[in-house]
């Protein structure tokens, strides 16, 4: 349990006051939380529940496996043997299958050692990026949690263009945040486009 984890249960009924507001109510006209809204087509509450879904420790022990596995494939193409002894066709029939081989466990960036190591890198790169917007999460919510606008939405007593004002500044600000760390995840996903490419065997 970390931070976002702990602070979310707390801010759970905040959260909740949010989304009524915006889906009952709405939010001022031209106000940032409409553009923040159409780039995450979530709720304030729904998109943090959604953070804090993530969870890094589930791929955070697959990046050292797939570097072994990364290394084992290079092991094994050095312990290829090579057409000594022997000439002739057959010889160079085998010579020209075991560089194929070679080249196909980690010979360049279509092998199947370069991919390991190239998926390693992108588990790397996704938990480094779900830790980031955890706690970039778990920091707005420590300011909004006890700011005025919190004080209107969970005191329900002012007007109803009052809440509506308090619940978008909120969900703004939270949205802002989850659909700046989801643009970066893109970014990261589309960089590792190669990935998505099926070897040909």
């Amino acid at each position: 349990m970390d931070r976002l984890d702990e602070l979310l249960t707390a801010a759970d009924p905040l959260l909740g006051r949010v989304d009524q507001v915006l889906s009952e109510i709405g939010a001022p006209g031209g106000h940032d939380v409409w553009r923040e809204l159409r780039r995450v087509r979530l709720l304030p509450g729904d998109a943090a529940r959604a953070v804090a879904g993530l969870r890094p420790t589930a791929i955070l022990d697959a990046a050292p496996e797939l570097r072994a596995d990364a290394r084992a494939y290079a092991d094994l193409a050095d312990a290829l043997p090579l057409a000594s002894g022997w000439t002739g066709e057959a010889s160079e029939a085998y010579e020209k299958a075991r560089r194929s081989a070679a080249e196909h466990l980690n010979g360049g960036p279509d092998s199947l050692g370069h991919r390991m190591a190239a998926t390693a890198d992108l588990a790397d790169s996704l938990t480094a990026w779900m830790l980031r917007i955890r706690a970039d999460l778990a920091a707005v919510l420590t300011e909004v949690m006890p700011s005025i606008e919190a004080i209107v939405l969970i005191t329900g007593d002012q007007l109803p263009s009052d809440q509506a004002a308090a619940a978008a500044a909120i969900g703004s600000r939270l949205l802002r945040v989850v659909a700046d760390g989801y643009d970066e995840a893109e970014d990261l996903l589309t960089g590792s486009a190669e990935l998505q490419t099926p070897l040909l065997v």
